[in-house]
């Protein structure tokens, strides 16, 4: 199973539908709030992303925001 990290931060509805959506599908995920990890927003920033969430999956390219038709595609890639 590829590994995936969702940067997402409080508040956020992208961020939950993300969430959720990856909870349905039963894809496993570490999140990591740029709230909370000032390291982790400065490294966003640093590649050019100026918002969340963010969804990086192992050897694939990052979903930026809450792209249902792609997070389809990443359950199938995950498992």
């Amino acid at each position: 199973m590829k590994k995936v990290t969702v940067y997402t931060k409080n508040n956020c509805v992208q961020c939950m539908m993300t969430k959720k959506l990856l909870g349905q599908y039963q894809v496993d995920f570490a999140e990591v709030n740029v709230e909370e990890n000032p390291t982790a927003l400065a490294e966003l920033k640093e590649a050019g992303y100026q918002s969340v969430p963010v969804t990086f999956v192992e050897d694939e390219a990052p979903i930026v925001g809450f792209r249902p038709d792609l997070l389809g595609n990443l359950t199938k890639a995950a498992m």
